[in-house]
């Protein structure tokens, strides 16, 4: 806390600015700067040169990002290189006044303390046998898929769905494996997570690390935030929320019938987004940023399929068993993913705490095995969002603790079947389309 904390505000700022200039807060959201730990920084030209992207930079403009920053940021003492630099200032303590939302700074200290809590219960350090055993998982599901491929190739329709089902797992639970390196929560090193990122999402899954990081973090520091979190970007085709529904019906747009998007959302979204729409993007972003190491990483990939299938099957007959386990592990991700997104709340970023946003946007799936493994633990949707740190195989331990805090401040913390979660898929897109139709027609 800076000096002054438990001051009046009057006091503080008359401490404060013999040291240091002190900025109000109208300044800091004029001038577009950000906030950590009651200092300003200004971030106007560092924006281009953040490793995580210039647009979550820039999406947490004007606002205490105190939260967020620590949230990301793994390692404290070389990020702190880069902000005594952009540091011009600070804010008075406990100033940040948000009408929206009533005891944001109190929960904001309290927040800090339970991750104080959790670092005390070790819940940012990682089993490495956990991670071993997930990834040997892989290896043996991905040489019984080829091994059957190799025995039996189009032959024998039962070992081909069995290979199938076994190279589908191990996209899906890469996918969860990566996330976690993404994340940076399976080594201590950052250079060794950064670098068996790159192994898993490139090497094994096809796919680039680069554009998961910029894309992902996007979604963390601003979940289901119109115009922010990009995982809701698809207007075009269906309309999340209420907010929005009524904003482009009142408007009299409607480029689909998104009263039916219910239907045609699982006919859609799902078989597309991976084979097709995240192929797709990948391409572009690689090409227009010029991102040839990555390129040479994916490649190893394209390789390996090579090597493994082709032979066997032909050059055709391997695209097309690629589509195929691209087909059923997006499905795979859309229901284990949305079903904790979707149904929660869309709107334009309200500026509310970091525990608030994520708790609003947010919930859990129930435990059970089944569940922490279908899911790669992300039935704990809300742990991950408040700590994406956090290894997890630790985040069962730290939920009970977000649920005092959540009764203390009266947020309500949703935990569903997973039959529930499934529903409300189905049960959010039909209340959007209505909301669009009532407005589109009134």
């Amino acid at each position: 806390m800076g000096k002054g904390a438990n001051l009046v505000p009057d006091e503080a700022e008359k401490s404060l600015s013999e040291e240091t200039k002190i900025f109000k807060w109208s300044e800091i959201r004029q001038n577009k700067w950000i906030v950590i730990d009651n200092n300003v920084y200004d971030v106007t030209n560092f924006s281009k040169k953040h490793p995580g992207g210039k647009v979550i930079l820039l999406n947490n403009v004007g606002q205490d990002a105190t939260d967020a920053f620590t949230s990301f940021h793994k390692d404290m003492n070389k990020v702190e290189k880069y902000l005594k630099a952009l540091k011009i200032g600070k804010v008075v303590a406990e100033s940040d006044i948000n009408q929206k939302e009533e005891r944001k700074d109190e929960l904001h200290k309290d927040f800090q303390q339970l991750r104080k809590l959790a670092e005390k219960m070790n819940l940012f350090k990682p089993s490495p046998w956990f991670y071993s055993l997930h990834f040997l998982q892989l290896i043996v599901l991905d040489l019984i898929g080829t091994y059957l491929i190799y025995k039996s190739g189009y032959e024998n329709w039962f070992s081909y769905f069995i290979a199938v089902a076994c190279l589908v797992t191990t996209q899906a639970q890469a996918g969860w494996l990566q996330h976690d390196l993404g994340h940076l929560s399976v080594f201590k090193s950052t250079k060794m997570n950064h670098f068996a990122h790159k192994v898993v999402i490139c090497a094994i899954m096809g796919f680039s690390s680069d554009r998961w990081n910029n894309r992902h973090f996007k979604h963390h520091a601003k979940p289901n935030a119109i115009k922010k979190d990009p995982d809701i970007r698809f207007s075009y085709f269906y309309l999340l929320g209420k907010k929005l529904p009524e904003e482009v019906g009142k408007k009299k747009k409607g480029w689909l019938p998104y009263n039916l998007q219910q239907f045609y959302f699982f006919f859609t979204l799902p078989p597309s987004l991976i084979p097709i729409l995240s192929a797709a993007e990948t391409a572009i972003y690689l090409t227009r940023r010029k991102k040839f190491y990555e390129i040479m990483w994916i490649g190893i990939f394209s390789i390996r399929w090579y090597f493994m299938f082709v032979p066997i099957l032909g050059i055709f007959a391997t695209i097309k068993l690629l589509f195929l386990v691209r087909f059923f592990q997006s499905y795979w991700f859309i229901w284990s993913t949305q079903m904790s997104h979707l149904p929660m709340e869309v709107d334009y970023d309200q500026d509310l705490s970091w525990f608030r946003t994520q708790l609003i946007t947010t919930c859990n799936v129930e435990q059970s095995a089944f569940n922490d493994w279908v899911s790669g633990h992300l039935n704990f949707q809300i742990e991950h969002h408040l700590f994406p740190t956090m290894p997890r195989h630790n985040l069962y331990k730290i939920a009970p603790h977000v649920k005092q805090l959540c009764e203390k401040y009266g947020i309500e913390y949703q935990c569903k079947t997973m039959s529930q979660a499934t529903f409300d898929i189905y049960n959010c897109l039909k209340e959007s389309g209505e909301i669009w139709y009532e407005a589109y027609n009134s």
